[in-house]
């Protein structure tokens, strides 16, 4: 689906990104109404950041919407959203998320279903070969990144 998908195509890139900058491989998109209104991707290590995830980094990036838009958005994420992402899914109210991947983390998913939001996992192997690679190439740095010690 990543590649019929131009959005999670274009998490995908944001993840490349993210990784050629010497970062951690995970992006995301913010969708509104069919156009991309934000993208972002883990920017922790490049900006010594403590909550710059890609969803994070691209919530700012889209800058301030209404409630009502971010109600009808569609935020496209290649990784399962941690506690700290979900959660800002849920306090603006993002009715539907589209996950590229879950097998090399899972966040609060069953939470988030229980809280009426939409959890699409696609199960994209280019998302699974990124943080595969990525986490056996630098398993300090992603254990840092999801608040585990190593």
């Amino acid at each position: 689906m990543g590649r019929e998908d131009p959005f999670l195509a274009a998490a995908i890139e944001e993840a490349r990104a993210g990784l050629a900058e010497g970062g951690i491989p995970i992006g995301s998109v913010l969708v509104l109404d069919g156009e991309i209104v934000g993208r972002g991707h883990n920017r922790r290590v490049q900006k010594g950041s403590a909550v710059l995830h890609a969803e994070m980094d691209c919530l700012e990036n889209a800058g301030r919407l209404k409630a009502g838009d971010y109600r009808r958005a569609v935020l496209y994420s290649t990784l399962s959203p941690c506690d700290m992402c979900s959660g800002a899914v849920l306090l603006y109210g993002i009715r539907r998320v589209v996950v590229g991947e879950n097998r090399t983390f899972r966040g609060p998913e069953d939470y988030v279903r229980s809280r009426g939001v939409a959890l699409e996992i696609v199960d994209d192997p280019e998302c699974v070969k990124l943080m595969e690679d990525f986490i056996a190439a630098k398993p300090d740095l992603w254990n840092e990144d999801i608040g585990e010690s190593s």
